[in-house]
């Protein structure tokens, strides 16, 4: 296998933890938002939580863009 085909396949296979952080995103959203539908009154005090969640998934998908980034250079 030529190695600048290797490259790409890589990046490619490294582009795949987009998707988790995508998921991982949505999932921390959509349970917020139901827990909040069920109880109004603890929505304040997780909300910080929320977004804490969200922050460390969107680093993890970051983080393999960075490295698929990197295979290609």
């Amino acid at each position: 296998m030529d190695p600048a085909t290797a490259k790409l396949i890589g990046a490619g296979l490294a582009c795949t933890g987009l998707i988790g952080a995508g998921i991982g995103v949505g999932t921390i959203f959509g349970n917020y938002l139901n827990g909040a539908l069920r109880n109004p009154s603890a929505a304040d005090s997780q909300r910080i939580w929320m977004f804490v969640g969200a922050a460390m998934t969107e680093l993890l998908g970051l983080l393999a863009f960075v490295v698929a980034m990197i295979i290609l250079q």
